[in-house]
């Protein structure tokens, strides 16, 4: 694989190009690591997008909310690119993979890319890889990437850990649903939008953005909010209503962070945050194949599913011998 010729390519904007790359970095052979690799190192310090993560249960229209607000962007000239990250099944590793299908209108246009990717059972949701899936959106020239993650309960810290922006949508609903909503997923958005404000629901959305911002109000104040955020709103994905107030709302904010120095101290932890990452994985993923190593974790595991060893000594034993000169791959 000619990576030079795949970087240039990306850098030009070609959407084939950046498919193969996006499918590059997802790969689990050790050769397409090795290349995926070299390839973002060609490309580091190429284009620079704001990050949108966006989370929501099943059912509250995620996927009609990108098409309409995606499309927003993209006729007031920005280029978007959509990373919709599926359910995989635990078992086979299969993903339904059907945001491509659901987002038809915009699938067509020629200033989005949408990359359904299967999430490989990781936590959040959001496949290990996505984060260099983003960065190879940016450097193929798009200036805003939707995050979508699977929204089915899990922790969606991960998702923190890549974007700028973390946006939670929701259904309308009465005070039941507001106190079945986590504290932590409810600290962590910075705009929270209802939904499906249209037709019979309207009112009840209505109902239900005042109760989300009234409970926002109770909630810590963090230092990378101007006053007022994070706020809740109701949209209209359906019929296209408060789409534009809820961009307008995203770039005040991404912009008074940026002014104020918040977003490059985030920027910067998100990057010292995902080398710990990688290197920690790194590290497991050597360890297993060295053979030696390998059956001594393979033994140690066992004790611990058995029960004769804690968790926290086997795993000192195994960095004891990964300090030991000459020990099994160390």
């Amino acid at each position: 694989m000619d990576i030079d010729a795949l970087a240039d390519r990306i850098a030009r904007g070609d959407r084939r190009a950046l498919a193969r790359g996006i499918t590059l970095v997802e790969s689990g052979r050790a050769d397409h690591r090795t290349a995926a690799v070299a390839l973002l190192d060609r490309l580091a310090g190429r284009g620079e997008a704001m990050r949108i993560g966006l989370s929501g249960t099943p059912g509250v229209g995620k996927s009609t909310f990108i098409e309409s607000f995606g499309t927003l962007l993209t006729g007031q000239g920005h280029r978007v690119a959509v990373l919709a990250v599926d359910p995989s099944s635990a078992r086979s590793g299969g993903s339904i993979l059907g945001d491509k299908t659901r987002m038809e209108r915009l699938s067509r246009d020629p200033n989005a890319f949408i990359r359904p990717s299967p999430s490989q059972t990781e936590l959040g949701g959001v496949a290990r890889r996505t984060r260099e899936a983003v960065r190879l959106c940016e450097a193929a020239g798009f200036g805003v990437v939707l995050i979508e993650t699977v929204g089915v309960g899990q922790s969606e810290t991960l998702v923190s850990w890549m974007t700028d922006l973390f946006v939670l949508l929701l259904a309308p609903g009465g005070g039941d649903e507001l106190q079945g909503v986590k504290r932590g997923i409810m600290e962590m958005a910075d705009l929270i939008l209802v939904n499906k404000a249209d037709g019979d629901l309207k009112s009840a959305a209505t109902r239900t953005r005042a109760d989300y911002a009234g409970a926002l109000q109770l909630l810590r104040k963090r230092p990378q909010d101007p006053q007022g955020f994070p706020k809740a709103l109701a949209v209209s994905a359906q019929d296209d209503t408060g789409l534009t107030e809820a961009w307008t709302e995203m770039q005040s904010l991404h912009a008074w962070r940026v002014e104020q120095g918040h977003w490059e101290t985030t920027r910067r932890a998100q990057n010292v945050h995902w080398f710990e990452e990688d290197v920690q994985q790194g590290i497991l993923a050597r360890l297993r194949a060295d053979p030696a190593m390998a059956a001594a974790l393979g033994d140690l595991r066992e004790a611990v599913e058995a029960g004769e060893r804690p968790p926290s000594a086997a795993a000192a034993e195994v960095l004891d011998r990964l300090a030991l000169p000459g020990a099994g791959g160390a």
